[in-house]
């Protein structure tokens, strides 16, 4: 499969998903939960042994946390910072890539834009012996049930949630795909502090879109102009995003990208819910650095 196929290949497993059985949709490996028709074991397995190289831009996201938002801002940082156009419309998520299109990866010229949702003890070990600089986005957790929730329901990949009620215990619990949000949270508090790591939250994407697309081209190393800055920003708001998605996204442009809002949780969590997701907060992230930059009292309180 061609790098720039990927979109036709995509669609094809929609179909195919469609004559799934809910239950079969999934399945487990290291014991993480994955999708069986975008993840294969061949997949991760092919996966484990991918060689990184140094000047990889790594994006790294749990599932709805504004990856595909971020993606399509660094499409943009790339074409600025180097003056050549990322023409693959393929979404750089490595664990979706077969053996055959892993194999591709070593004539894509550098730097390539690569990415995950792997949770980072899963992201293969070359990718921290280079010292490859890796982009992390996060997102309250409640807001990133909701999006999940909702993606869930409408990705015929994955299995229809049963009930809103279900997947919240699901999700909490880490019974959803990639794991744990606070297993993932968790392990980047521990290395949020090297020096080829930059977390960033999808709330200060929202907050300040100018200002966050400067901090992450000067990560990965691109002196972009105030004019290129403000001139990506302004293309990258969400709903630019989302009106241009059927462009990038195909028919799944609106799955990928839904409200993109802030609070969303409010329309959807009971007051029990709430002071359950409070106190998972808590008890994972309250004290840390990430939970501090997650500014959960203002989002989700």
């Amino acid at each position: 499969m061609s790098m720039n196929s990927f979109p036709t290949k995509f669609q094809s497993k929609v179909e195919m998903a469609k004559s799934m059985m809910e239950e079969e949709k999934l399945y487990r490996y290291n014991g993480v939960l994955y999708p069986v028709i975008i993840s294969p074991e061949e997949n991760l397995r092919a996966l484990e042994t991918v060689e990184a190289r140094s000047n990889d831009i790594m994006l790294v996201a749990y599932p709805k946390c504004g990856f595909n938002w971020m993606v399509a801002i660094l499409r943009k940082i790339i074409t600025a910072g180097t003056g050549e156009k990322v023409e693959s419309k393929m979404p750089p998520l490595l664990e979706f890539f077969g053996p055959e299109t892993l194999q591709l990866l070593h004539h894509v010229p550098s730097p390539r834009l690569l990415g995950t949702h792997m949770h980072p003890d899963k992201i293969p070990h070359s990718f921290y012996q280079k010292k490859t600089k890796m982009l992390v986005v996060f997102r309250n957790p409640k807001d990133t049930l909701v999006s999940f929730y909702h993606f869930s329901n409408k990705n015929p990949v994955l299995p229809t949630a049963e009930t809103w009620d279900q997947f919240f215990v699901d999700f909490i619990s880490g019974e959803v795909p990639w794991g744990s949000y606070f297993d993932h949270a968790l392990a980047w508090e521990k290395r949020m502090y090297d020096s080829n790591i930059m977390i960033i939250t999808f709330e200060e994407l929202k907050h300040d879109l100018s200002g966050s697309v400067q901090k992450v081209a000067e990560f990965f190393g691109f002196k972009l102009t105030d004019a290129q800055i403000e001139m990506i920003a302004g293309e990258s708001t969400f709903d630019a995003m989302k009106k241009g998605s059927k462009d990038s996204h195909g028919q799944m442009g609106n799955v990928f990208f839904r409200k993109g809002e802030v609070g969303d949780w409010r329309n959807h969590f009971s007051q029990a819910q709430s002071e359950q997701m409070n106190a998972a907060f808590e008890k994972h992230l309250g004290g840390t650095k990430l939970g501090a930059r997650l500014n959960y009292d203002m989002y989700c309180k």
